[in-house]
């Protein structure tokens, strides 16, 4: 027998019968015999033999692949996104294909069109920070591939979409801060064409209105990213104010957590001197000095939710099903960086 991956050839050719013979020994063909199955199945057994998926896949026109497509997964947030979805993927026929985008749209436009070439069966996409145009999901979706969006919106296109309440989330939060006695609360929000965004900046603003708090523009400062680096900056600048914040509603913890990192180098006490909150509940929040008050996120059951939907489309494929838009209601988890 020849070195390397096992055929249904090389089965045929060591019991001396035809290929085709094999291949219906294998898949439990009525015509062929008790006899033949059981040899066939016994030297496939003993020679370690496995399908090639790839060609049976070629056959069926489908990848039995599920595109899973997310700005990044080095942080807590996206990679437990990602465990919803392998824990409800791993009972079905399918497997998925993780993709990073790394907040480019240039990147997720080729991720795209690469998953279209190899039939992929289905997609679940956070959208990059950089993406305002939803063209390419619409061309997969045309080609009969569905689309699940999560966690942020993609205003316009018609899609599954599972998401988290961000108004409700930030407006609990600035309510909260000013319950505190806050008077003076910043906003250091995330880059501004996302989505979730723009839901947490209209909660913090309502949430002044609605408790007759003036609205100051100077405490509003957006970053262009979600690293140490791209909080730096603004942080200085809220702090550095002739009236200093007295509290920081930022748009996710990380951004929190180097805003505390900034204040103390400035001889701030959090928070007697300035309150922080976060949003997203990362699990070395609560670890930090003082623990982090931020807003918790179902992250795990979005993930889940994001792969029941997909799963539901591609098992009723010669049904029309309506786009579903689900949207989890996220908590406020207080802890000592705030009054």
């Amino acid at each position: 027998m020849k070195k390397g991956r096992v055929t249904i050839k090389d089965i045929a050719r060591e019991l001396k019968i035809a290929p085709s013979t094999v291949s219906r020994a294998l898949n439990d063909h009525p015509a062929i015999k008790k006899e033949t199955k059981d040899a066939v199945k016994a030297l496939a057994e003993a020679l370690d033999y496995q399908p090639n998926l790839l060609a049976l896949n070629l056959l069926q026109k489908k990848s039995n692949t599920i595109g899973v497509i997310v700005p990044e997964i080095t942080g807590h947030f996206f990679s437990a996104i990602i465990t919803g979805i392998q824990d409800v993927i791993v009972d079905s026929e399918y497997n998925i294909m993780i993709c990073l985008s790394n907040e480019s749209y240039e990147e997720e436009l080729t991720i795209v069109k690469r998953l279209s070439k190899i039939q992929i069966d289905g997609v679940l996409v956070a959208p990059s920070s950089e993406t305002k145009d939803f063209d390419h999901f619409r061309r997969l979706q045309k080609s009969g591939i569905p689309v699940v969006v999560f966690d942020r919106d993609c205003p316009g296109l018609e899609a599954d979409k599972v998401l988290v309440d961000d108004y409700f989330g930030a407006f609990q939060a600035v309510e909260y801060l000013i319950g505190t006695g806050c008077k003076n609360i910043a906003h250091l929000g995330g880059p501004l064409n996302l989505s979730t965004t723009e839901q947490r900046l209209q909660g913090y603003l309502d949430a002044l209105e609605k408790n007759k708090v003036p609205i100051n523009s100077d405490y509003i400062v957006h970053i262009p990213g979600f690293a140490h680096k791209d909080a730096v900056k603004a942080t200085k600048k809220l702090l550095d104010l002739q009236i200093c914040p007295d509290a920081i509603f930022a748009y996710n913890d990380k951004i929190a957590i180097s805003a505390i990192h900034i204040a103390k180098k400035m001889g701030l006490k959090i928070p007697e001197d300035v309150s922080v909150l976060g949003f997203d509940d990362e699990p070395h929040s609560s670890f930090m000095t003082p623990p982090l008050s931020t807003v918790w996120q179902p992250v795990y059951s979005m993930g889940m939710l994001s792969a029941r939907i997909l799963l539901s489309h591609l098992k009723n494929k010669n049904n029309v099903l309506e786009f579903r838009k689900e949207v989890f209601k996220p908590e406020l988890v207080i802890r000592a960086s705030s009054r």
